[in-house]
């Protein structure tokens, strides 16, 4: 370890694990596939205008999957909309984050009971992380969606549900089981 200045810390060396790094880059460069469907779709827009201007934030968008880590479904999802939905999802590079905006991508909107088309929530479809109310939600709400999805990315513990890791811990004791169990059957 280097001395250290005690006002400014200046010629000090921080250590931190590597996934922290990885987390921190991550949340603050989200690159979000670029696409609409209905009426959000313009809200959307004005959130990446000047006026709100997500660059300050990292958020830039994107108009390839391959190229993005966050899609923003915003608008009534449709049944012949719902596969192409489905494909650009998992053209995403891992990890991927979804952001459901409006009141029609997250239960079918006043759209469902009504219309057999609609899909009745984006979440049918797609694992959904964060939820943005409203019919349509003002640019300040998807830009708390975002901060939340940041809050969630620099948190890790809170991004695998205790259903996986319960999962994950049966398959795991399933595929080396102890010796008394074996012995057993």
């Amino acid at each position: 370890m280097f001395p250290t200045d005690g006002k400014t810390g200046e010629n000090a060396v921080r250590i931190h694990k590597l996934e922290d790094l990885l987390n921190w880059a991550r949340l603050s460069s989200l690159w979000p596939l670029s696409f609409g469907l209905a009426c959000c779709a313009i809200e959307m827009m004005a959130t990446y205008a000047s006026s709100y201007d997500l660059d300050r934030f990292g958020v830039l968008p994107r108009a390839s999957p391959r190229q993005s880590d966050v899609m923003i479904v915003a608008g009534t999802v449709t049944f012949k909309m719902a596969d192409r939905i489905r494909r650009l999802y998992e053209q995403m590079a891992e990890p991927r984050y979804v952001i459901s905006m409006g009141s029609c991508s997250n239960c079918g909107g006043p759209y469902w009971e009504h219309g057999y088309h609609v899909v009745k929530g984006v979440d049918r479809i797609i694992p959904v992380d964060i939820y943005v109310p409203g019919c349509p939600p003002r640019p300040e709400a998807l830009i708390g969606g975002i901060f939340q999805l940041q809050e969630k990315i620099a948190n890790p513990k809170n991004i695998a549900p205790v259903a996986i890791e319960q999962l994950l811990a049966k398959n795991t004791a399933q595929s080396f089981p102890d010796k008394d169990s074996a012995t057993q059957s």
